[in-house]
């Protein structure tokens, strides 16, 4: 995805900083044990345990690439955890859109009830640039045409979102 939508930002970016930033976060989270979002949203405590177990495999990871660039992956990763810089957004808003991709595929009898709610709560990463907000849309608008034909009401729920 990073590789796709790069030519299309607004802002220009630093290519191979954003694309190290990117497979570094994935990095620490498979070290780590990534946690859903889902299970972060019904179990708040999860999401402690999630910081830590990445905070835990960063700091091993600087140490092992202590004498290389141990620093460089770790200040990127905290960069990109941060959400401070423009490639920082980015990638994150990236990472939650993904998520979202791949629930698109997925056969709508797998989705729980709060997914559908979750369809309609990437504007928080998202809203910082138009490209990003376009591609947003265009997710969303495909998980509409998947929930409508299911039978749910996607007015209601992006009601429901937007109450909360």
């Amino acid at each position: 995805m990073a590789v796709l939508i790069e030519p299309l930002l607004l802002k220009k970016i630093d290519t191979a900083r954003f694309l190290k930033m990117i497979i570094i976060h994935d990095l620490v989270e498979a070290e780590a044990k990534d946690v859903s979002a889902l299970d972060v949203l019904r179990n708040p405590q999860i999401r402690i345990q999630k910081i830590e177990g990445e905070r835990k495999a960063i700091e091993n990871l600087k140490e092992s690439l202590i004498n290389i660039n141990g620093q460089e992956i770790y200040d990127l990763f905290y960069e990109f955890e941060n959400k401070e810089t423009y490639e920082s957004k980015v990638a994150n808003a990236l990472d939650k859109l993904e998520v979202q991709l791949q629930h698109n595929h997925a056969d709508i009898s797998t989705w729980e009830e709060i997914e559908y709610d979750m369809t309609y709560m990437m504007d928080k990463h998202t809203e910082f640039d138009e490209t990003i907000s376009l591609l947003k849309k265009l997710i969303e608008d495909d998980a509409d045409m998947k929930m409508k034909p299911a039978g749910i009401d996607t007015a209601i729920v992006k009601a429901r979102v937007k109450a909360q």
